[in-house]
């Protein structure tokens, strides 16, 4: 099956990729630069110099399966990443896919649940 959803994380590579990179080639930036593991499941996320084309490296049982898309005309607007976290959201995706510029957002606080290092008393 090949689709890709919210339960998913994503990991957004923040430098200019050679977009004639493959499977090998983009599992070793994943590797070298991000410090992941690309048969982990996450999903890995490439843009060229011009922003133009972008590649989506995933793992399946199975084997690494890989989305490319070439715009026609415009660029993938990035969304924001603080400091050295390469973690994007689905939502962060979806927008920069289909070509949605947030220019001011406010998230309002949801509840989260216990966090996976916090115990419950």
């Amino acid at each position: 099956m090949f689709s890709l959803g919210s339960s998913h994380t994503y990991h957004l590579y923040r430098g200019v990729c050679d977009m004639r990179k493959s499977f090998d080639g983009l599992s070793g930036l994943v590797r070298s630069e991000l410090k992941r593991e690309p048969a982990s499941g996450e999903v890995f996320i490439f843009v060229n110099r011009r922003r133009s084309l972008l590649k989506l490296l995933h793992w399946q049982p199975g084997g690494f399966v890989l989305y490319y898309k070439r715009l026609e005309q415009g660029t993938f607007a990035l969304p924001e990443v603080r400091g050295n976290h390469s973690h994007i959201s689905w939502p962060d995706l979806v927008m920069m896919v289909e070509g949605i510029r947030v220019q001011s957002s406010v998230q309002l606080p949801r509840y989260r649940g216990l966090e996976r290092d916090e115990k419950a008393p």
